[in-house]
């Protein structure tokens, strides 16, 4: 990591840190010992465990979806580059900002970058509409559960619909583009002269040609997704399901731990809404929007003295193992390419 990225680092932990503190200022009272003694570990492990196998459920939608197009990937170097990720998304804005090591990363595996940004890209549409599927599942089958959390939190509603307009609209924007790829050249060029008129981007000639070169190669590669790697599609919808609901299940297993029903239901519907939050670029890796909206949905119907705590365990787990995990990967792929760069001017 440089140094601007170690910066937005500690903002990130300084303002997630700051929000938590906040919370356990207003919701520990004298009872709230009492629930932290009765603690069980059992489900702590395996709100822990689940997370892991969270990560390994990625790792295999990405070795599934570059396989369908010919390249094959180590598993662990899929693990590397999942984890590598992670650590990039605490830093920049909403937790979906660790695209570009994903690329680079599978680039590095042999993927050529078309490929690569195609696997990265459809990731994220099939996020998108996983997320929307549940939540519109959500909406249809626990409309009950849905209205009564939604009209509990001022401002709550519309913040949702927001995100959930924005995830249609990037589904869309990448279903047109695919279906129109000289539209999509000709947006990001214009967005790339834009950006050159106020900061004078380097070698923009070169940038432009680049843009041609890359969204042919990723159409090409989003064809062969349709034609010859339907098997990687039908293995990253899986994947992404299964991602989902252990991410989402692990909520349940810390209200457990602290002796509290689990709330399938109630929590389901949750973290489906806080997921979407999550998504929109608010703060570096959502620190703050994360505690803070997971704090004012789960209090109600999570005791006002142990809700503090559960969100804190519940950001221990998701955000700050993440960090943990991602730095020893994120040191070798840095040592890597500082060692490569020397060789190459040598």
């Amino acid at each position: 990591m440089n140094g601007s990225q170690v910066k937005w680092l500690l903002v990130s932990i300084g303002f997630s840190v700051l929000v938590l503190g906040v919370v356990l200022y207003f919701t520990v009272d004298e009872t709230t010992v009492d629930y932290i003694r009765r603690i069980n570990p059992f489900y702590l492990l395996a709100a822990v465990v689940l997370h892991l196998l969270s990560l390994v459920f990625w790792s295999l939608r990405i070795q599934k979806m570059s396989e369908s197009l010919g390249f094959r990937v180590r598993f662990t170097h899929c693990m590397n580059l999942v984890l590598a990720n992670m650590l990039v998304a605490a830093v920049t804005p909403s937790q979906a900002g660790g695209e570009p090591v994903r690329i680079h990363e599978l680039y590095r595996a042999g993927v050529p970058v078309g490929d690569a940004t195609a696997v990265v890209i459809m990731e994220r549409v099939l996020d998108g509409i996983v997320l929307g599927a549940l939540g519109v599942f959500s909406v249809l089958f626990l409309g009950n559960y849905w209205r009564g959390l939604t009209s509990g939190v001022s401002g709550m509603g519309v913040l949702i619909c927001v995100a959930w307009i924005a995830i249609t609209l990037f589904v869309f924007f990448f279903a047109y583009s695919v279906k129109n790829p000289e539209w999509l050249k000709r947006t990001l060029k214009r967005g790339s002269r834009w950006v050159d008129r106020r900061w004078r981007l380097e070698r923009l000639e070169h940038l432009l040609e680049a843009i041609d070169r890359e969204v042919d190669n990723f159409n090409n590669a989003l064809a062969r997704f349709v034609g010859h790697g339907k098997s990687g599609l039908f293995w990253g919808v899986v994947f992404s399901v299964l991602f989902w609901l252990s991410e989402f299940v692990i909520a349940s297993f810390l209200l457990m731990g602290l002796g509290q029903p689990p709330h399938l239901i109630e929590s389901f519907v949750v973290q489906i809404i806080v997921a979407i939050i999550m998504m929109l670029p608010l703060t570096p890796g959502s620190s703050g929007v994360a505690e803070l909206s997971a704090t004012s949905f789960y209090s109600l119907f999570v005791p006002s003295s142990i809700v503090g705590v559960f969100v804190l365990l519940w950001r221990l787990i998701l955000y700050y193992l993440n960090i943990i995990l991602g730095l020893l990967p994120g040191f070798v792929i840095v040592r890597r390419e500082v060692i490569a760069r020397a060789r190459k001017h040598r």
